[in-house]
């Protein structure tokens, strides 16, 4: 979030914000006319010279090895590196040296056995993907504009260690019902809600497509239930692999946060399963899947729930109220780009799309009058990427997050959101006119060692020339101090400067990816920034998968790593955690990291404390970054923790933690 008139780096999305500023690539570059290229024996030397751009005088000698390696004959002989002692195992900011860990994590699910290949390509031949192409050679994701790079010397060669999937096997498209926009479901208490998962029709940009829904909506339905009720949902699975239902950011009965492996067992096709759902808190959440989420979400299992607080004031009166949920899907000119079968592909960085979607539509429209005064509950179901927000230059009022409001409403210039993340937010439509929703982020350039400006329109607002029917102008000007939300948070306030209860370290291990990208990852990482905007590498990006790359959790003290960390507390625990994004792994990435089942706080970052605090269940941490967050361990049972890209999750970065509960509950 970009506030207006603050300090960019007391807050972790103005280190963020910093970063994408940073001029710190003008030094490498200056430095690139003394990289010796003539030391590289290979033909194409201009593609070398090109890709060895930003290389540092001390990284000289990791690109000779590379360019030697990349010589003919070589690659083969070679392409069984293990790349264990990689910079993942250097010494982390402020600590001892990392020893080297070798971790095969298994991901959370994976698809079922479906027909042969040839059987699986035939149903999306009909749906408008061309499958004819896969089996003569590696299908490659497109570039974003501006981040396009000539493929590196080597990797014409290299293929996923997984088999290219998309759903849907031998169906007829026009058997499967036409997907239709969701639909609002009012459920009160004790009210019983019907959710099955399925797949569906669809089409986006003119093209038909195969894809999966909740109820054949899309998103999936818009809960509305009333603060403190519990609906009984009963899921039934018609896809064509296992699934389950998370609610996320609910603190809800352990028995129904849907978390495979830990909760319950994954629902095979033609099963179903019962959750019961109580809402606690007020405020703006999701429910998605939990098994194979880079493929499921990405094909639109996904909805919100909206929690309405008895109080009418909650919120500020407003003339609109729009409930958006961002995407980003990734296709190319023969349809949806396919999946790994066997395990998640995109496992570097996560899988970046280039058609984005709000509420499931690449064409988004807001109609409002002059002087209107719209609110937008806004939530990240992208796999990876994180937004940069801004709607026309209109006025933007930061309300809440996650689980409630902040205890100041504020005036922003942008809304940054990640993954899994939600944001409540009002806009003043002041003026008639057209106003694009764009995500304004810098990208960086891996080929050319710099950034690059990327806009992305959303969607589109129109306000019309009429007045508004009710002015809510005064309300929006007055920023509104929560007092419950104050005194709810000041109960905590006692712990805020204890020494941290727990400790967590973020870094990678790879092993067995090709040298060509070990080698250009290790001559391409001497820069990076707070958070990765858009995918600067996507084929070598494609070819890695959770085979390959295993994201960590490891807890600094004990050196246990992902599910073999064993947290233990009491209901009613306030635990103080301290989350390190490594900086100086094999590629470092900003990590959103999700605990289930409970509320935090982020109480500083880089030990510059927080000023303006919500309740979270989500948490930004960028690269080279310590952020320290409050655990309120209040709801029973054995939970996860994980970081919320898709594929880094299906890559084992993920934990659990139990809250036992107190001796008389």
């Amino acid at each position: 979030m970009t506030r207006m008139g603050a300090n960019p780096t007391s807050s972790w999305a103005g280190a963020i914000a910093a970063g994408v500023r940073s001029v710190g690539f003008a030094r490498i570059r200056a430095i690139r006319d003394r990289t010796a290229l003539q030391l590289c024996p290979v033909g194409d030397s201009e593609n070398f010279g090109k890709t060895l751009r930003g290389v540092a005088l001390r990284y000289l000698l990791p690109a000779v090895v590379w360019c030697t390696l990349a010589t003919p004959g070589a690659l083969a002989q070679a392409a069984k590196r293990d790349t264990t002692k990689s910079k993942s195992t250097r010494q982390a900011p402020a600590k001892a040296k990392e020893p080297e860990h070798q971790h095969d994590a298994m991901p959370m699910g994976t698809p079922r056995d479906t027909a042969a290949v040839k059987d699986e390509h035939a149903g999306h031949e009909m749906a408008g993907h061309d499958m004819s192409a896969m089996s003569a050679g590696m299908r490659m994701p497109p570039m974003a504009k501006g981040l396009e790079m000539p493929m590196i010397p080597g990797m014409g060669s290299a293929r996923p260690s997984v088999t290219e999937w998309l759903p849907g096997a031998g169906i007829d498209p026009s058997t499967l019902p036409l997907a239709t926009p969701r639909k609002l479901a009012a459920l009160k208490d004790g009210d019983t809600l019907d959710l099955v998962a399925e797949m569906v029709r669809r089409t986006i940009r003119g093209k038909p497509r195969i894809m999966y829904g909740f109820n054949g909506q899309y998103p999936g339905p818009l809960i509305r239930v009333p603060q403190n009720a519990t609906v009984v949902v009963r899921f039934v699975n018609r896809l064509d692999q296992p699934s389950a239902v998370h609610w996320h950011g609910v603190r809800l009965e352990n028995a129904s946060d849907g978390a495979p492996g830990v909760t319950q067992e994954a629902v095979p096709p033609g099963g179903s399963f019962v959750y019961r759902v109580h809402f606690r808190d007020a405020g703006i959440y999701w429910y998605h899947p939990h098994v194979r989420e880079d493929i499921q979400q990405a094909l639109g299992l996904y909805g919100n729930m909206m929690v309405d607080s008895p109080d009418p004031a909650y919120y500020s009166p407003v003339n609109d109220e729009q409930f958006l949920m961002l995407e980003d899907l990734l296709e190319d000119e023969r349809g949806i780009f396919p999946f790994g079968k066997e395990a998640a592909d995109f496992a570097i960085m996560g899988r970046f799309g280039n058609v984005f979607l709000v509420n499931g539509e690449p064409d988004y429209r807001l109609t409002a009058r002059r002087g209107d005064v719209v609110r937008l509950l806004l939530t990240n179901v992208s796999n990876t990427r994180m937004y940069n927000l801004d709607f026309g230059g209109n006025p933007i009022k930061l309300v809440g997050a996650d689980v409630g409001k902040y205890e100041h409403e504020e005036m922003v210039e942008t809304v940054v959101i990640a993954p899994a993340q939600r944001y409540v937010v009002e806009l003043k439509l002041d003026k008639p006119g057209t106003y694009p929703i764009t995500n304004r982020v810098q990208g960086l350039s891996n080929f050319r060692g710099e950034f690059v400006p990327i806009v992305d329109t959303l969607g589109m607002i129109t306000v019309l020339d009429q007045p508004t029917a009710h002015d809510y102008g005064p309300q929006f000007a007055r920023l509104r101090t929560n007092d419950s939300v104050v005194a709810d948070i000041g109960r905590y306030r006692k712990y805020f400067d204890k020494a941290p209860d727990k400790q967590l370290f973020l870094t990678v291990n790879m092993q067995g990816l090709a040298v060509p990208i070990t080698a250009f990852m290790s001559v391409d990482t001497m820069y990076f920034p707070p958070a990765e905007w858009a995918d600067g590498m996507p084929d070598m990006n494609r070819v890695a998968t959770t085979k390959e790359v295993h994201w960590t959790m490891r807890d600094a003290v004990t050196r246990a790593e992902n599910m073999d960390i064993d947290w233990r507390f009491k209901a009613g625990d306030v635990v103080k955690i301290r989350i390190t994004n490594d900086g100086q792994s094999m590629h470092p990435m900003s990590h959103p990291i999700h605990f289930h089942g409970q509320r935090f706080l982020v109480l500083a970052v880089n030990g510059v404390p927080q000023t303006n605090l919500v309740w979270r269940d989500v948490a930004i941490v960028p690269v080279g970054t310590s952020v320290d967050i409050l655990l309120d361990a209040s709801n029973p049972g054995k939970w996860m923790a994980h970081c919320h890209i898709a594929e880094h999750l299906e890559a084992g970065m993920h934990m659990v933690f139990t809250v036992e509960p107190k001796e008389n509950q």
